[in-house]
């Protein structure tokens, strides 16, 4: 979703050729290739087939492969003026660190995100991004102000937008005309949407069970669908929950969703209750009251001035912003100014600019989109 508009935008400039590296990080079909379908990427370049597995092992395997793939292109006559990362995986990290050790200077889109939670594996992999890239692409203030606090250069930082949202309201005519809501027979605003994965609400059986029984209580006032990641049906198998949620009038189990199916679900559901940072940007923008199953979050603007309210996996904050929502009393929210579907023309922009003021004009510009 980050990664296609910034593609389509570099592509309206003639002097400008793009390689897209793809890690295979995320390797499942329903959470990959559906994306690519569905978004119109191209195919990429350079597949790694990285897989799954530890931190570490995984982000050790994408550095030895990527290091590999870029000085192979340097070999072949492949000069890359720049490697652009999205977000905030660990094929961020790992092209970053490959990237700069090679002297390739690395453009960050989402830079400036801080949760301040270095438990998080993203936390991680945000601050040593932003350590190391030269340009940073701010979606929202706060990621500005985070940026100076760390004492990055004014010059460094641009403040675009919210790259996400252009694929939102890109493809939101696409994804209402599809008629998912009449398939699964259900009205506009009478059912809510579930997704959640994060280790720390899924991991652990007691934190797992009582979310569960939070969603049985809520399926008695309206139906839920609840798309399935991989990660959290292993862990519901694994502590009998499985069967429970199954057999639950009014939830809809699913696999997991493509992108038009989940945002057209999104954009018509009563209420979202998910721990996804993207859902939170969605919500915001789509006035859709959601409820962040996360302790913080490093898009406070979706809290301040979004539809987002944080209840960590707390089964009582839970079911008392449900009551809200249920009773009609949930706050409303409005999206910032510009997170208005055109941040990938001024990441562009500024990207080639960027590059013609340290070049000769006329020299072909080689991006790398990771």
């Amino acid at each position: 979703m980050k990664m296609a508009p910034i593609l389509r935008a570099l592509d309206a400039y003639s002097n400008v050729c793009t390689t897209l590296i793809h890690t295979g990080q995320h390797y499942d079909a329903n959470l990959s290739d559906v994306f690519f379908q569905e978004l119109g990427i191209k195919s990429p370049d350079h597949f790694l087939n990285i897989g799954g597995g530890k931190q570490g092992a995984q982000t050790a395997r994408m550095l030895e492969s990527l290091e590999a793939t870029f000085e192979a292109g340097a070999n072949d006559g492949e000069t890359f003026d720049r490697v652009v990362v999205v977000g905030d995986v660990n094929s961020t990290l790992a092209a970053t660190l490959a990237a700069v050790k090679l002297g390739i200077p690395v453009a960050h889109v989402e830079a400036g995100l801080r949760s301040f939670d270095r438990t998080m594996p993203e936390e991680i992999n945000r601050i040593v991004t932003d350590s190391l890239a030269d340009m940073l692409f701010v979606s929202e203030p706060s990621g500005v102000a985070n940026l100076r606090q760390e004492g990055h250069p004014e010059e460094h930082v641009h403040l675009v937008g919210n790259v996400m949202i252009d694929t939102l309201r890109r493809m939101l005519p696409i994804a209402e005309a599809r008629n998912v809501l009449q398939k699964h027979g259900v009205e506009k605003r009478q059912y809510g949407l579930v997704t959640f994965h994060r280790p720390a609400n899924v991991d652990d059986s007691q934190s797992l069970s009582r979310v569960v029984d939070v969603l049985k209580w809520a399926a008695t006032r309206i139906p839920l669908f609840f798309p399935i990641h991989p990660r959290t049906r292993a862990r519901l198998e694994e502590f009998g929950l499985w069967e429970e949620l199954a057999k639950t009038p009014k939830i809809k189990l699913l696999p997991p969703l493509g992108y038009l199916d989940c945002l057209a679900l999104t954009q018509s559901a009563k209420v979202v209750i998910t721990d996804s940072g993207g859902l939170q940007e969605e919500t915001t923008v789509l006035g859709v009251p959601c409820i962040t199953m996360r302790p913080n979050t490093e898009r406070p603007i979706t809290t301040e001035s979004g539809t987002s309210t944080l209840v960590g996996n707390d089964p009582q904050k839970l079911r008392c912003a449900l009551e809200l929502v249920f009773s009609g009393g949930y706050k409303s929210g409005q999206a910032p100014s510009n997170w208005d579907g055109k941040t990938a023309e001024r990441i562009a922009e500024r990207l080639v600019a960027a590059h013609q003021s340290d070049e000769p004009a006329g020299l072909s510009d080689h991006a790398v989109i990771q």
